[in-house]
């Protein structure tokens, strides 16, 4: 193993008259390089866009949201809310009324989401309290409003200006902007506003109901399995939904996208391999002399073989080390300084998020790389070995 190591590193450090298959060597170190770090930054990039995706998911919604085929009255509230409590995973819960009405400001309408809390309980669920850039969420009071930071741009309003707000039922209510908040995803920033509970149940005319329970989990990975401990408790009159089957179409895209691209992308890798092929094919050839004479002087075939898989092998690593490098430098640079924007009206985000995952990522990618380096030698190493002593030394 040794003898034919340095065999396969002297070869790739060829002579003044070989430099040709050192550029060739060069390209193909350059080619699996250049897929590597591909592959590294798009898929930190998806990681990224899941991972930011899934902290503002949890941060605007519940981990679990028990509703009813009805709108659940007080005294109903009181014995669902003890039961839910009694789970050693559920940390606070939060009542709430919801349902879609019609703002105007001026001679703009926009249809929105109302949602009615308990300020109180409510900043105890979500993250409502952080979000808030104007105002606060104890000044959510009756005949108040918080609405996101687009929809008050759209609408040309700020804080303690005048909204007026139409109900499902045609009646007209003034409500007053006591909060802007921007929690980082337009579609939410657009379309969800909140008022006091009081209030959403006047408007809603659902005097002293609820439309849902909202529960935050000590662990948000543990909602479908305190799903099913609910479930067993509460029985089949209650409707329980963990906030990954309320967005289970986001998060089923992002996988799909993240495995489309890296099979894309490992076709890049794919390309570069063709280069390792036909610098071994035209190594073979250039050393034909020096294969018949290491044969004569007793080395195998197998050894002959295993030169030319660790050339192969030589160029895949440092390939693979050169691209991991610039992939996770390159990874660094954007999230540090972040100088990469994207529209937050497609994307929801408004800047590119990177996730640098080691495992499984990083790894999959050099073991995918290595792999397809190590077939690429399989060939010409088979050739190499296959030259006789006698049909190499004919000509020289």
């Amino acid at each position: 193993m040794k003898t034919e190591l340095m065999l396969s590193w002297r070869y790739l450090l060829t002579k003044r008259k070989e430099k040709f298959i050192s550029l060739i060597s060069l390209i193909s170190v350059l080619g699996i390089a250049i897929g590597v770090m591909a592959l590294i930054v798009v898929l930190a990039v998806m990681s990224g866009f899941d991972k930011d995706l899934h902290d503002k998911i949890v941060g605007n919604q519940s981990h679990i949201t028990l509703s009813g085929f009805e709108a659940i009255s007080a005294s109903e509230y009181t014995g669902l809310s003890s039961k839910v409590a009694a789970n050693k995973h559920v940390k606070a819960i939060s009542p709430f009324l919801q349902g879609q009405v019609l703002v105007k400001e001026g001679n703009k309408f926009f249809a929105v989401g109302l949602k009615g809390i308990d300020p109180i309980q409510e900043a105890k669920v979500t993250k409502i309290n952080q979000y808030l850039i104007l105002g606060g969420i104890d000044d959510l009071k009756q005949g108040g409003i918080i609405i996101g930071k687009e929809l008050a741009a759209y609408l040309g309003l700020s804080l303690n200006s005048k909204l007026t707000l139409y109900s499902p039922f045609g009646k007209q209510y003034a409500l007053k902007v006591t909060g802007i908040f921007s929690s980082g995803m337009y579609d939410y920033d657009l379309n969800l506003v909140f008022t006091d509970l009081k209030s959403a149940q006047l408007i809603f005319d659902l005097p002293d109901k609820i439309t849902a329970i909202a529960i935050k989990l000590d662990n948000p990975d543990l909602a479908s399995k305190v799903k099913e401990e609910l479930g067993l408790v509460l029985g089949f009159n209650y409707i329980l939904k963990t906030w990954e089957e309320a967005n289970q179409n986001f998060f089923a895209a992002l996988k799909l996208e993240k495995l489309v691209m890296f099979i894309i992308l490992a076709l890049i890798i794919l390309v570069a391999s063709f280069n390792i092929i036909s610098t071994l094919i035209v190594m073979v050839v250039e050393k034909t002399k020096d294969i018949g004479i290491l044969k004569a002087l007793g080395l195998s075939s197998k050894g002959v073989r295993l030169i030319f898989t660790l050339q192969g092998l030589i160029i895949g690593t440092v390939g693979v080390l050169l691209g991991s490098l610039g992939g996770l430098v390159l990874c660094f640079l954007l999230k540090k300084y972040q100088f990469v924007k994207i529209p937050q009206d497609i994307y929801y985000i408004e800047r590119l998020p990177v996730a640098i995952e080691l495992w499984p990522d990083i790894f999959l990618i050099a073991s995918v790389a290595m792999i397809i380096v190590l077939i690429s030698t399989i060939y010409p190493a088979a050739k190499a070995a296959q030259l006789k002593p006698v049909e190499a030394l004919r000509y020289e």
